[in-house]
């Protein structure tokens, strides 16, 4: 309802829609034009539930997710006759993650993919996590930090917003990454030069920076970054901002984003299957979410201690065992969910890929956030990029963050 489909619901860019009724449209960037859509709601989402004797617990892990989501799509394709037709995953958030591990799985079950997209991916859990004696979120979210803050005026607009990013890149994983790595060994002087440099790319306080021992989480940057002005900045989209109703919260609570959007969504969607396809069942349709604390996140196979979920060997395995396999991940450069360094990082770091596969993932980037087709100019884009994508056999070159 948001990005493909042939309707979507109308929302406010970057401010809270109002309330109902909501506009549904014709969506002018759906992908009908290019490809048959088939989109599936995981068991635990939309409507779908377990039957007979299953329950969630059979369903609600990486690996258990991915496994029921083989099964289905083989079953779909021979119901359908659709063996021989072009085959593509698209995943969103926790869908790329699954797009992985799924991607894997078909291959190895002999369904061969043609590509994969991943929009807004998470691969390595770790580099979303702001955990004690670990730097390296700080490092990776620094560029999505120093954009927002750009945007938010807190600092002086860039003159050009790719050099500037490329700029903060170098720094965090220079002069920053070296600083953090030091610990309680760094001088003072030192201290204090670094955090005068994280204060011009933030617009936090050098006092703060040094206070927060150069270490500022998602959520106190969220809180922090428009305390003045009484806002807390969003998370799935950094360009939103709400009330902050504790000014001296250290942490944000909630995210205006999601607050602004959800409502329209939910009305959009029940609005569609109920009243426009005239699918009538008394259950709710869920959003997803709710199974959160019963997933399994360990992997089958998974040694020694316990580890924060990588599925980036996945993805690596499907490249390596066909050549042919192509990889999109779409970026937005105002995400705070899931960064887009963190994910160029992760990326660079997939092991054993050669060269020539390595070619065979592009990135693109968008001046929007985790749901980029909020904004319509970057809906456009994603439109044309993914049609492409699927139309055009030949990798494009990768594109610098921030670049158009």
């Amino acid at each position: 309802m948001g990005a493909f489909g042939p309707r979507r619901v109308v929302t406010t860019d970057a401010a809270f829609t109002p309330p109902p009724p909501y506009q549904v449209v014709d969506n002018a960037n759906s992908l009908i034009d290019v490809t048959d859509m088939v989109f599936i709601d995981p068991i635990g989402t939309g409507f779908s539930k377990p039957v007979g004797k299953g329950t969630g617990k059979d369903f609600w892990g990486v690996d258990e997710d991915a496994k029921s989501l083989a099964q289905f799509i083989s079953q779909y394709i021979s119901k359908s006759g659709r063996w021989s037709s072009p085959k593509y995953l698209i995943g969103e958030s926790y869908g790329t993650t699954r797009s992985a591990v799924l991607g894997n799985r078909l291959q190895r079950d002999g369904i061969t993919l043609n590509g994969i997209v991943l929009i807004s991916s998470v691969l390595d859990f770790e580099t979303l996590l702001f955990s004690a004696g670990h730097d390296l979120s700080y490092e990776l979210y620094l560029p999505s930090y120093a954009a927002t803050a750009a945007y938010h005026k807190v600092i002086p607009a860039p003159s050009n917003m790719t050099t500037f990013l490329a700029e903060v890149r170098r720094f965090a994983m220079g002069d920053y990454a070296a600083a953090l790595a030091a610990g309680a060994t760094l001088p003072a002087d030192r201290k204090a030069q670094i955090a005068k440099q994280v204060a011009a790319y933030t617009g936090l306080s050098e006092d703060y920076l040094i206070k927060s021992d150069l270490r500022v989480p998602l959520r106190a940057f969220m809180a922090e970054l428009q305390r003045s002005r009484g806002l807390v900045t969003g998370r799935l989209d950094s360009r939103f901002s709400g009330p902050l109703l504790d000014l001296l919260a250290e942490n944000a609570p909630g995210d205006p984003q999601s607050n602004a959007v959800t409502g329209a969504f939910t009305s959009a969607i029940n609005v569609y299957l109920r009243s426009e396809l005239k699918f009538d069942t008394p259950d709710r349709y869920s959003l997803g979410g709710g199974n959160q604390g019963q997933w399994n996140w360990t992997r089958d196979g998974q040694r020694g201690w316990a580890t924060t979920t990588y599925v980036g060997d996945d993805l690596a395995e499907a490249l390596a065992n066909n050549p042919h396999l192509r990889v999109e991940v779409e970026n937005g450069l105002y995400d705070l969910a899931t960064p887009f360094f963190a994910t160029e990082y992760t990326v660079s770091h997939l092991e054993g890929l050669s060269a020539d596969l390595r070619d065979n993932i592009t990135l693109k980037y968008y001046e929007a956030g985790h749901m980029m087709y909020l904004y319509e100019p970057a809906l456009a884009d994603l439109k044309q990029n993914i049609a492409r994508f699927i139309t055009n056999p030949t990798p494009a070159p990768a594109r610098a963050a921030g670049s158009n």
